[in-house]
């Protein structure tokens, strides 16, 4: 049995500890909003939150993360940072198809907690790795932005 510490909840999962962290959080917990895509870490639309660092679930063994606090986008609602992120995500329109849009707003969120003022170089650096094969990169890179100003303007 392996512990998984998930959105705040513990799981008890009688699995393999080297079981992609994806396929745990998916098929086992149930929790949708983290997708496949590569299987290889290289598009981000699994990306999660290992102790708040952006991580890739695809390649990323159950076994690794014992004792870590893991988030998804599932829960993603109940951080206020996240919170703001999701708005500036609906407020500019991101989505075209969306599949990509749960590890773009991962990352996202994972660089404003540490960096609530990026340069754009800064937020192409963080999002490195996101593929969106809708092309709205100019889109994400303008809610990152509206998302840094509305947590500026919050601590003001």
């Amino acid at each position: 049995m392996i512990t998984l510490k998930l959105n705040g909840q513990d799981h008890q999962l009688d699995v393999s500890e080297d079981m992609p962290l994806l396929w745990a959080i998916r098929d086992v917990v149930g929790y949708s909003g983290t997708k496949f895509g590569c299987g290889l870490g290289l598009c981000g639309a699994c990306t999660i939150h290992i102790d708040g660092a952006p991580a890739r679930s695809c390649i990323t063994p159950i076994g690794s993360v014992k004792g870590q606090d893991v988030s998804t986008i599932d829960n993603l609602h109940s951080d206020p940072v996240g919170q703001v992120v999701q708005q500036a995500w609906l407020d500019t329109a991101v989505a075209q198809c969306g599949f990509c849009q749960g590890g773009q707003i991962m990352s996202a969120t994972a660089l404003l907690k540490i960096n609530p003022s990026p340069s754009d170089e800064q937020i192409e650096e963080a999002m490195v790795g996101n593929i969106c094969r809708c092309g709205t990169y100019n889109r994400i890179k303008t809610a990152i932005r509206q998302a840094a100003t509305h947590l500026q303007e919050a601590k003001a």
